[in-house]
């Protein structure tokens, strides 16, 4: 489990087959979990400064492979006893979204995000999502899309800063939307989120 806060942004040395080799601050141990632009993986090797990764053939044919070069976020499991921050994060990469916009507005920019219809339902008004790994909050909501408000210090301690139209990066819904859409969904197939909150309402 993770919260979306990044730890730092590492480096990546290298990609070879299903082996990400990272250089950073941070020391993980073999075995450990930790989120790589929001997917989770496990350390596999570890050397004075650098760790490596396992990424499969599946999970690189799911995630944003363009974005695993240069710098990446990472971010540890979270460890018993941690402050918790952000919003629970499964490391679980659902879908690929799409940079669609870019607009600066002075002290904020507001970034659109598109993805694929059937993912679309889960991402709520003010509700939480994951771009990268980076726990956000969701601005506004579009037919195929959303958009998120990223202050300065967010873009510039971020790959936000990287981005361009076009751009695909790794997004995980909230976990909370997936499972009450599915839990009402199973007995309703008319639910809508008005109705959600309105059931919410009533308890």
């Amino acid at each position: 489990m993770f919260t979306g806060l990044i730890r730092e942004m590492a480096e990546v040395l290298s990609l070879k087959n299903s082996t990400l080799t990272l250089k950073a601050k941070y020391k993980p141990k073999i075995g450990d979990s930790i989120a790589v632009n929001g997917a989770c993986l496990t350390v596999i090797r570890v050397t004075n400064d650098t760790f490596s990764v396992e990424l499969s053939p599946e999970t690189q044919s799911i995630l944003a492979m363009e974005n695993y070069r240069g710098k990446v976020h990472i971010e540890p499991a979270m460890m018993m006893g941690d402050r918790f921050e952000g919003h629970i994060v499964q490391g679980h990469v659902d879908c690929l979204g799409t940079i669609k916009s870019i607009k600066n507005n002075g002290n904020s920019t507001d970034f659109t995000i598109s993805l694929p219809k059937e993912f679309s339902k889960y991402i709520i008004p003010k509700g939480s999502v994951t771009i990268d790994g980076v726990s956000l909050t969701v601005n506004e909501v579009l037919k195929d899309s959303f958009r998120l408000t990223i202050i300065p210090h967010t873009i510039k301690n971020t790959l936000f800063e990287t981005y361009k139209i076009g751009s695909k990066v790794n997004l995980e819904t909230d976990m909370f939307a997936r499972y009450i859409y599915n839990m009402f969904q199973n007995k309703n197939d008319d639910l809508t989120w008005d109705r959600v909150e309105g059931i919410m309402a009533s308890y």
